[in-house]
């Protein structure tokens, strides 16, 4: 059985966990393949509501549930996760994580800190985790990997390479303390004994699932607008594999010809967090009216998102770019209230109007949005579970989505419970 890939089609933040929690259910295994702990998905359900920054989202249902090699696992922020969901009566037997997977090192979120202050008015913006700078290592490779931490002996030897090196870069160029050994090395041997359960080669489960015929759902962690080589450079994610479809397969060890379906995450509405371009933001009462009504704060830093109407030119750029079977269209009841909705159709750079993403870094920042607006429905959609229950408004919004982005709405929520949403077409 083929594998289907859920990715984020904007900045993040669109709802993709909630959505693999809504479909994992009719999925054997789910590996998430990108990322780290500086991610957030928030899924609600009957136990509650959950912040999770590594354990997939399908760990509420019965499957097997994978951490890939793509990853870069904080260990003690895994083993924080691990504790809270077994203490809320959620098992996590059926976990396993990559002994390929990139370790976040404590020098990895000094440097975070210290790069962003030396950039100055240019930061990115990024959460401050180290998870950028543990793939900087990664690609350098003066990374350690999960199965590093295995043998004391070579654990050490790793380790006395690398914080010597590191430890120059700390106190030579960013001005900090250096980092004790024996600190590091007792700190992540003690959370080695933890996760050393968990921790196997989930290439092999992931392959062996696909052999017997398993559903698998590979799940992405950041949107594809953030993606190194294809999204807003420089304000983009570090990590690699690619957070677009194309490195689903890459980032948890299987071939790309096992994938046959993506389906591509969006809001109803745009949001962004950190710095970087985004033409059809409002720095305004009706994007502050939006940021309330959505509840639009980061999962993992608790930053106020930046918010906009629904931005089709980025959405076509990101549908082309993984290949979007269709789509899963989330947050529609955040607008129950709006008298009026407007969708981003089109920019206007230097005068022109412009239909398609730029890749320049002068051009998107320029960009101006073209406005296509469209009447509200001034009723809660909250409660509907068919297509055909929604207010007429908000079915011909979905469907002018729908027309402007080329791709069909499989599914549409309509609130942050598992069961308030619509589903017009079965995913798996």
């Amino acid at each position: 059985m083929p594998a289907v890939v859920v990715i984020g089609g904007q900045w993040g933040d669109e709802g993709k966990g909630r959505i693999v929690d809504l479909i994992a259910r009719k999925a054997q295994i789910i590996a998430r393949y990108s990322a780290g702990h500086n991610a957030g998905h928030t899924v609600v359900n009957d136990l509650g509501k959950f912040a999770l920054h590594l354990v997939p989202a399908g760990i509420f249902s019965e499957m097997t549930c994978v951490i890939g090699n793509g990853v870069v696992v904080e260990p003690a922020e895994l083993i924080d996760e691990i504790t809270i969901l077994e203490g809320r009566g959620v098992s996590t037997k059926r976990l396993f994580v990559s002994e390929r997977a990139q370790v976040v090192m404590p020098w990895h979120p000094i440097i975070d800190a210290a790069d962003e202050e030396l950039r100055g008015a240019h930061a990115v913006g990024t959460t401050g985790k180290g998870v950028g700078p543990a793939f900087i290592d990664k690609v350098a490779r003066m990374g350690l990997r999960l199965s590093d931490l295995a043998d004391a002996d070579s654990f050490a030897e790793r380790l006395s390479f690398v914080l010597d090196y590191k430890n120059r870069v700390l106190t030579r160029l960013y001005g900090r303390e250096p980092l004790d050994f024996d600190e590091i090395f007792d700190s992540y041997r003690g959370h080695w004994t933890r996760i050393e359960p968990y921790v196997t080669d989930t290439s092999r489960i992931c392959q062996e699932a696909l052999s017997r015929g398993d559903r698998m759902v590979l799940e992405g962690a950041q949107g594809s607008l953030l993606d190194l080589d294809s999204g807003t450079y420089d304000y983009v994610t570090s990590s690699v594999p690619s957070s677009t479809a194309a490195g689903a397969a890459l980032g948890v060890g299987i071939s790309p010809l096992d994938v046959n379906r993506v389906v591509g995450i969006f809001k109803a509405y745009q949001t962004r967090v950190g710095n970087g371009p985004m033409p059809s933001e409002l720095s305004d009462a009706e994007g502050d009216r939006l940021r309330e009504c959505g509840q639009e704060y980061g999962t993992t830093t608790g930053r106020p998102r930046r918010c906009g109407w629904l931005d089709v030119v980025a959405g076509r750029y990101s549908i082309a770019l993984n290949g979007c079977s269709s789509i899963a269209l989330t947050r529609l009841d955040v607008l129950d209230t709006f008298e009026a909705i407007k969708i981003c159709v089109a920019y206007e750079i230097d005068g022109e109007r412009v239909e398609r993403f730029p890749s320049s870094r002068r051009a998107i920042t320029a960009a101006k949005p073209v406005w296509e607006e469209l009447p509200g429905w001034l009723t809660p959609t909250s409660g509907c579970r068919r297509f055909d229950e929604l207010p007429t408004a908000a079915m011909n919004y979905v469907r002018r989505i729908e027309h402007l982005l080329g791709a069909p709405a499989d599914i549409v929520g309509v609130g942050p419970e598992r069961n308030e949403a619509i589903i017009v077409s079965p995913i798996i």
